[in-house]
């Protein structure tokens, strides 16, 4: 579209440029490809009955050109490489969890097992998942709202299924949202004095890791439903606090 846009004070050259282009064009294979079936339909058909395009090359009975597999690697490549653009973004997440993580421990560091001891970790362990779930829902409130208006033309396009956009989106982000489940329990689970033993942890950090991505799966079920990250962001907490509750 710039090359055979009309420049503002270039009209001249911008007008050479086209016409080079145009000219190059018609003589190539391709243009000669087009006037002879062009030809050839307008001498079968006659200029007043209407034709229809057959199906495009490669194109399979599903109206796909690649298969399941090929869309969702292509989906998950790109999907990775947009994440991998923005290292700050993790580092901030990562960053941002371990001050959290820190401030909490510290609030509720080294309870004993008495009646204030069970009161105060039964409250540390609400944090922990009203940390996990806000963080991660707010996360991710705002992914398929901004990519919205391009999913769509592309799925109009028949360049990929709904499912294998989704799976793609949501495994090039999985590495995150186990990280930092990890990185929260790992700093708070000692310095309040969580039951010891490395089952126990493990445990934890498991639940963690599920209420984790639990929430990133319901922030991907308020973006979708949300025509807008403002809407999005108006829905999500009064739409997660029940589940707090």
């Amino acid at each position: 579209v710039q090359m055979l846009a009309i420049a503002p004070a270039k009209e001249v050259e911008c007008r050479e440029t086209i016409k080079k282009i145009c000219d190059s064009f018609a003589v190539s294979p391709i243009a000669r490809d087009v006037l002879e079936t062009a030809s050839a339909v307008s001498g079968k058909t006659g200029s007043d009955e209407p034709y229809f395009l057959g199906p495009a090359e490669g194109v399979g009975s599903t109206g796909y050109r690649s298969s399941w597999w090929t869309q969702f690697y292509c989906i998950l490549w790109r999907s990775w490489l947009s994440v991998l653009k923005d290292p700050m973004l993790v580092k901030v997440r990562l960053l941002q969890t371990a001050m959290v993580a820190t401030l909490i421990g510290s609030i509720y560091f080294g309870q004993v097992l008495d009646q204030d001891g069970v009161m105060n970790i039964n409250g540390s362990l609400f944090l922990f998942l009203t940390n996990m779930t806000f963080q991660n829902v707010f996360a991710v409130i705002n992914v398929f709202s901004a990519e919205l208006p391009v999913f769509l033309r592309e799925k109009r396009s028949r360049l990929y299924r709904v499912d294998t956009y989704f799976l793609g989106k949501t495994i090039a982000e999985l590495p995150l949202f186990i990280a930092v489940p990890f990185v929260f329990t790992s700093i708070t689970y000692p310095m309040i004095g969580l039951k010891a033993g490395a089952t126990h942890y493990l445990t934890t950090l498991f639940i963690v890791t599920l209420v984790a991505n639990v929430s990133t799966s319901f922030g991907y079920l308020i973006s979708c439903a949300s025509s807008s990250i403002s809407m999005a962001l108006s829905v999500g907490p009064p739409v997660v606090i029940p589940f707090l509750i």
